[in-house]
């Protein structure tokens, strides 16, 4: 008589423990809590009528059975993974679906695009540009370019580039009684700031530089999109606070200056985003190695100094 196939959860909960040898590491890769993990394991086990894990004082411990059934479990899990690849490669691998912020995609990735359709002519590229985090599954997405701490839950993130916080504006605002020659004269200014996860960046440098947070609460302008604020300053309607990311393109350009020395690091990055399933994909693949390589390379503007 075939024995019964155990609990998918629990076989999953218990491959992905021994793998990282932790119930907490488990959880955090299921994307479930520590006692869920716990719990579909100790089914899998009453299923089985065997222990797969010593749970120690110092941690966990497989068994003999569990040394024994391991790898069995992390071989079928192992070709799932390669089954999902070949079927997602198989019926739809001449497009790639990339999602990025609106500024990114004009005037950074878009003029760019040329080279990797040269290098990969088979594969379709489509862009969706949003300033929102994306659903993969539902909006049948395979790769993101995002702004954060690179610290989403179920997604692989590679790291770009970072970026540095300084004000900059019009060179038509150096002029004149009401000038930038030091931080204080921010006094006299509006201040153009973006909301969002960057709306405190006024804040952090105007501490950094001695001076009283309280300008970034006096005269303003508010912005949902960077590229609207940074707009506003090259009209002279302000200093913005301004993101490596979406500035020194203009600053090169001689539309905006930054009238101090300071800049602060942010602890923000941009990532590349991809489903865990789908990304060692070959067409996620090409566009990874693609993109990282572009990015490394010297002659290439950062995304950090044109993005928005």
């Amino acid at each position: 008589m075939a024995a019964k196939t155990p609990s998918l959860n629990g076989l999953k909960a218990f491959e992905s423990a021994a793998r990282h040898m932790s119930f907490t590491k488990a959880a955090e890769e299921l994307n479930v809590t520590q006692t869920a993990v716990s719990h579909q394991i100790r089914r899998l086990e009453d299923e089985l009528g065997v222990r797969l894990f010593l749970r120690l004082k110092d941690g966990l411990a497989l068994t003999s059975e569990g040394q024994a059934y391991l790898p069995g479990i992390s071989s079928a899990f192992h070709e799932i993974r390669r089954a999902t690849e070949r079927l997602l490669d198989g019926g739809n691998n001449s497009v790639l679906t990339i999602s990025t912020l609106v500024s990114l995609a004009s005037k950074w990735l878009l003029p760019r695009l040329a080279s990797f359709q040269e290098a990969f002519p088979d594969i379709d590229v489509r862009v969706t540009a949003s300033t929102e985090l994306v659903d993969f599954r539902k909006g049948g997405i395979d790769a993101a370019i995002r702004y954060g701490f690179g610290d989403w839950k179920g997604l692989r993130a590679d790291w770009l580039m970072s970026d540095e916080i300084f004000p900059v504006c019009s060179p038509t605002l150096l002029e004149g009684r009401n000038g930038l020659s030091s931080p204080a004269d921010l006094a006299n200014q509006t201040l153009l700031q973006v909301s969002g996860m960057t709306h405190d960046d006024w804040n952090l440098w105007l501490s950094a530089a001695g001076q009283p947070t309280r300008f970034a609460e006096d005269a303003r302008l508010t912005f949902d999109l960077a590229m609207m604020a940074v707009q506003a300053a090259i009209d002279g309607l302000g200093v913005c606070i301004g993101r490596s990311s979406y500035v020194d393109d203009d600053l090169k350009a001689g539309r905006l200056v930054a009238p101090f020395n300071l800049r602060l690091k942010s602890d923000l990055g941009f990532y590349l985003v991809t489903p865990l399933e789908s990304a060692s994909s070959k067409k996620v693949q090409a566009f990874r190695t693609w993109l990282m390589d572009l990015v490394s390379r010297s002659d290439t503007p950062k995304i950090s100094e044109v993005l928005g």
